[in-house]
């Protein structure tokens, strides 16, 4: 079994007592209706963070130079968040506005520490995979950095209007290791707490491809059972419907596939480390779906086997 020690929280990460938003200001009206749907279903305290890299504090004098203008900068970004917190206030939401200076991953980490946050919601862009490669996501950096729920709201998520002839669906994609039962369990209490369905969904590799190895497809699939394994142990812990699908394909087209048939409230994934080298070599299913999901995407980090690697990777990839 994995060890459980980073989930140990998991009861105040279904019901949130805070949740950071970290916002780049371009993206404030797709994050807060979320973020305030979420805080009004959980009481949870709202607090808005801008991180403004000191490029972004440059200025110019009368003559064309530039110069440094912090307080400025801070100044003007306070100003676009402070509507939106009294917008929650109004609510009965509480809501801080906060304003930092650095690189953005580092100081999310570093207020998901200081207001002990329990859910952190941000946005992210649609990018070429040249652009990708280059700049990096700020969502990525994050979701493999902390142990506790990181939601992404990308560019065609949107809040649903709610069918009372269909049921809730949370979507959980699972790799069906061991590590990834965590976000399993997790997926499977967010569903009961919205009087959702959970869907577990594992994608096998093309079914022609299976077939000319003369591996079984589909149901007969020794994955499907496996999943059938996974779902009754996941539904006896949160007393919620779950329903195990196998698909063949493309990982990160079939659970958008997915996705949008059952008109998924929420995708769950399990955030995995990797290597520098991987993470420029191999297409990332979670970014995929981060950036293409019409729903927002909740990642966990699955426990790693050596945390202290995986730890000075990590710091590594920062610097």
């Amino acid at each position: 079994m994995p060890d459980e020690a980073p989930y140990t929280g998991m009861a105040r990460w279904i019901h949130p007592a805070a949740i950071l938003v970290a916002t780049d200001l371009t993206d404030l009206e797709r994050l807060m209706p979320f973020a305030l749907e979420q805080a009004s279903e959980s009481g949870a305290r709202l607090i808005l963070l801008h991180v403004l890299p000191t490029a972004a504090a440059m200025s110019a004098d009368a003559a064309g130079m530039p110069y440094y203008d912090p307080a400025g900068a801070v100044e003007m970004a306070a100003k676009a968040l402070e509507p939106w917190c009294a917008l929650a206030r109004g609510q009965n939401i509480a809501c801080d506005a906060l304003v930092r200076e650095g690189q953005p991953a580092r100081q999310i980490e570093a207020s998901i520490r200081q207001f002990q946050a329990d859910r952190v919601l941000l946005g992210t862009r649609s990018r070429s995979r040249l652009g990708k490669l280059l700049l990096g996501s700020v969502a990525e950096q994050v979701l493999r950095s902390v142990y506790l729920p990181v939601m992404t709201v990308g560019p065609e998520a949107h809040l649903l209007v709610e069918d009372r002839d269909r049921d809730r669906v949370v979507l959980h994609a699972t790799t069906l290791r061991e590590t990834s039962r965590p976000s399993a369990a997790l997926a499977c209490r967010i569903a009961a707490s919205q009087g959702a369905r959970l869907v577990l969904l594992h994608v096998l590799p093309p079914m022609d491809e299976m077939e000319r190895q003369g591996l079984p497809t589909g149901l007969d699939s020794a994955a499907m059972h496996e999943l059938r394994l996974l779902a009754a142990q996941t539904g006896c812990g949160c007393a919620s419907p779950v329903e195990p699908r196998v698909a063949h394909g493309n990982p990160s087209i079939e659970i958008l596939a997915e996705a949008a048939e059952h008109g998924a409230r929420l995708i769950v994934l399990g955030a995995t480390e990797r290597s520098a080298l991987e993470n420029l070599t191999r297409d990332r299913v979670i970014y995929r779906v981060l950036a293409h999901a019409r729903c927002p995407v909740l990642t966990l980090r699955e426990p790693v086997a050596n945390p202290a690697a995986a730890e000075a990777e990590s710091l590594a990839a920062h610097r």
